[in-house]
C-alpha cells in the first residue's frame, strides 16, 4: 500500500472523531487542533490498527504529534 492510499484510509477512519471539521492536512495536530482526549485516542488508534492489522505500541503513540507523522508511521509498519 502506498502512502497515498493509506492517507485515504486514514481520512476516512479520522471523519467520525473529527467533532470540529477540522481540515486534515500532513501538519494537524491530534491534541490541539483535533482536541482528541486520551479515550478518543485509544478508539482512533485501535481503528487504525484493526484497519491495518498493526499494532501502535505506547511508545510509539507517544512519538506521533501530527496527521503527517501517522501516515509516515503506518506506511514504515506496513513494510515490515
Amino acid at each position: 500500500m502506498d502512502r497515498s492510499a493509506i492517507d485515504q484510509s486514514i481520512r476516512a477512519l479520522i471523519e467520525p472523531f473529527n467533532k470540529k471539521g477540522v481540515e486534515i492536512v500532513d501538519a494537524t495536530t491530534f491534541a490541539n487542533d483535533l482536541e482528541f482526549d486520551s479515550l478518543t485516542v485509544m478508539d482512533f488508534v485501535a481503528a487504525i490498527e484493526d484497519e491495518f492489522d498493526i499494532i501502535i505500541s505506547m511508545n510509539q503513540q507517544a512519538e506521533i504529534e501530527n496527521y503527517g507523522q501517522l501516515v509516515d508511521a503506518v506506511l514504515k509498519m506496513q513494510g515490515e
